[in-house]
């Protein structure tokens, strides 16, 4: 099995308010979540097909304080809801991230390996992808489809060539371009098409 993309992460302050907007934006609902307890985070989920979903992710008000920075650098997030993060499924967590920490993680019926920077921010100023490898059951499967689907994800860098060779980078989804560094997607579906 090859490195895949698994999923989207939409970072928001507030997981009512961010999950709100973003519904208006796309014109579907989302799917209950849950909580991370090793993180401090809670977040709602939407298919993006059999194999894929999008996560809306936020610090969880009532959860205590984690003993580490949180993942997808949520400790520093401001601003509006958006596109923060891509996620790419690999066959083995400890090969495609030999020199950082990989944390043994579960929510609900889930357990999944996760790649996590210390200090949050992933490599490429968050460009690189989140790593993770499933110990089980793959989200996706569980969701209703709403026909939304990730049609591109596009991967900006001051230098774009770096980027060649990322996990997940051989997808024909993913393209990587010149500009700040910033993860971007554009989705389709009953809204018609909509860029994060």
């Amino acid at each position: 099995m090859a490195a895949a993309i698994d999923h989207l992460v939409v970072s928001c302050q507030d997981l009512e308010r961010g999950c709100a907007d973003l519904e208006q934006v796309l014109g579907v609902a989302l799917e209950p979540g849950g909580r991370h307890a090793a993180f401090g985070t809670h977040n709602r989920l939407l298919s993006l097909g059999p194999d894929a979903y999008l996560e809306v992710i936020a610090v969880d008000p009532d959860a205590p304080a984690p003993d580490r920075v949180r993942w997808f650098d949520l400790d520093r997030f401001s601003g509006a809801v958006r596109l923060t993060h891509w996620a790419v499924r690999v066959p083995d967590i400890a090969a495609a991230w030999p020199d950082g920490a990989v944390l043994e993680l579960e929510r609900g019926a889930y357990r999944w390996a996760m790649a996590v920077a210390e200090d949050g921010v992933l490599p490429f100023d968050d460009v690189h992808p989140a790593l993770l490898e499933w110990r089980g059951p793959h989200p996706a499967a569980a969701l209703p489809d709403r026909g939304v689907r990730l049609a591109e994800v596009v991967l900006q860098a001051p230098d774009p060539t770096r980027l060649a060779g990322l996990p997940g980078s051989g997808d024909p989804r993913v393209r990587a371009t010149r500009g700040l560094p910033r993860v971007s997607a554009r989705l389709t579906g009953p809204g018609g098409e909509v860029w994060l």
